[in-house]
């Protein structure tokens, strides 16, 4: 299969690289720098285009992969609704709710595959903890927190647009912590009751927040709690902690480094968990990320889209981490702190 990518930033190079290791390729690339683009094109192979209707037209493109900054995603997915070709966007989905409601509906009406990149349930803990879970081995959950203690330079937010409400969508929450709250959200369910407060620009000179804390209450009963910042140097391992009736599974970076469980012995013969200490974390390095993942969510998605089937993680996964972004902002609005 062939992507035409939309965005030729630091994320196009990961997608890039996990496409030639699983034998997809760069059929044609775009970005509002033709250098960038063209160089993009040079080590990757494809052609460098002016624009997304240009790489929709191309006939070797099997799909659109949107490595865009976040306010830039209902176009993309018009014009390839619009040549009926299947797409795929970086993560978070949009900057809002009402938009990620609209790309889904402009992909069902189009009849287009629509994905979001949502790399972290690909990890091997990931799967593990969601078989396990359905499974009861940890008992009814009760606590469930995802912590995302990141720094950030201000090199990294030197671009005015970096932490915009506008092209970003936000700060640490929507853009660092996306990928632990889609995993909480797809560990512990539905999120019920929320209250949260923030720090906008506690360090960094950006007009959102680079601190917030959340608390939560799930459908299932459980409480929790999400913290995101990309302000505490020098910037530590991301967890989501997961506690049970019966004992607790902690995720640290894309591992499973805790599995404290009670009475566990032989089901942990027959399906051990993954237990490893090869963290792979974004906390102080962007890229500092594994390759591994994308390439198995990207084959996931080929395969949805030569089978015209809906992908493990499709716009109503993105939409649903979305929702509890937005319903955190809203509550830091409405407390005016």
């Amino acid at each position: 299969m062939n992507a035409g990518i939309v965005g030729t930033g630091a994320i196009s190079h990961k997608h890039a690289q996990a496409y030639r290791n699983i034998g997809f390729g760069v059929a044609a690339c775009t970005d509002i720098n033709p250098a960038s683009a063209q160089a993009f094109a040079d080590k990757y192979g494809g052609v460098a285009v002016a624009g997304v209707e240009d790489i929709c037209r191309l006939p070797d493109v099997d799909f659109v992969d949107v490595c865009t900054f976040p306010d830039f995603r209902l176009e993309p997915v018009r014009l390839a609704a619009k040549y009926g070709k299947a797409v795929q966007v970086q993560k978070p989905m949009a900057v809002s709710t009402a938009v990620a409601r609209e790309m889904i509906e402009v992909a069902r009406a189009a009849g287009i595959v629509l994905g979001v990149a949502s790399q972290h349930r690909f990890d091997d803990c990931s799967i593990f903890l969601r078989r396990a879970i359905d499974a009861g081995r940890l008992g009814r959950l009760i606590q469930c927190d995802a912590y995302v203690k990141w720094f950030r330079s201000a090199e990294y937010y030197s671009r005015p647009i970096k932490g915009s409400w506008a092209t970003e969508g936000g700060g640490a929450l929507i853009n660092q912590a996306i990928h632990q709250i889609d995993i909480l959200r797809w560990l512990a369910g539905p999120v019920k009751e929320v209250q949260a407060m923030w720090q906008l620009g506690a360090l960094h000179k950006i007009e959102s927040e680079d601190v917030v804390n959340a608390l939560l209450r799930f459908e299932n009963g459980a409480t929790g709690v999400i913290q995101a910042s990309t302000a505490l140097w020098p910037g530590y391992s991301e967890r989501v902690e997961l506690h049970g009736t019966r004992g607790t599974a902690i995720v640290t970076g894309d591992q499973l480094t805790v599995w404290d469980v009670q009475g566990d012995e032989e089901a942990s013969r027959k399906d051990p968990p993954p237990i490893s200490t090869g963290v792979a974390s974004g906390a102080s390095d962007p890229m500092a990320i594994s390759l591994e993942p994308f390439e198995r969510q990207f084959r996931d998605f080929g395969d949805a889209v030569r089978n015209r089937r809906k992908p493990l993680v499709g716009g109503e996964e993105g939409l649903a981490a979305l929702e509890i972004v937005e319903r955190i902002y809203n509550e830091c609005r409405a407390a005016g702190n």
